[in-house]
């Protein structure tokens, strides 16, 4: 299997980059906080799903460094690089899908178990993880769409 070398660093440093990643973690936290206090907002679900997203974005950049000496592709947008990923080559497409779900799964790990361990005192381990879940599982869904639309572009 290929490694996708795109520069998501590039777009990452980039004002579009930080508007794209805080949307993602305040969609996250809309969804925690609404599962779990039945609120569109409590400060100790945001809070806490700003810092897990934080840690689950630091680890992947360090694993990604340490696997293949740069970012792999994250995010794909075509004004980010020139070495972009090519929608008509199937290997292509099963390296960014393989990606795309081993990230994901990292992803849980790492936002469910500092979810539940920061949120203890409020609420139960089973309802955390739930919402981990369906927070990241309807992120990665709108995510994996909109890189469809923009590979086909």
């Amino acid at each position: 299997m290929t490694l996708l070398n795109v520069s998501f660093g590039i777009f990452a440093f980039m004002p579009q980059g930080w508007l794209f990643m805080l949307l993602v973690i305040a969609i996250e936290a809309f969804i925690v906080s609404k599962r779990l206090a039945k609120k569109v907002f409590n400060l100790p679900c945001y809070g806490t799903v700003f810092f897990s997203n934080i840690v689950s974005g630091a680890v992947g950049i360090i694993a990604s460094l340490m696997v293949n000496g740069g970012w792999w592709l994250v995010v794909w947008f075509s004004w980010v690089s020139s070495h972009e990923v090519n929608g008509s080559s199937p290997q292509a497409l099963l390296s960014l899908v393989a990606y795309y779900l081993v990230a994901l799964i990292i992803s849980l790990l790492i936002e469910g178990a500092l979810n539940t361990l920061l949120l203890k005192r409020h609420y139960g381990t089973k309802e955390t993880i739930k919402a981990t879940l369906a927070a990241n599982a309807i992120t990665y869904a709108l995510g994996a769409i909109l890189i469809g639309l923009l590979i086909n572009l």
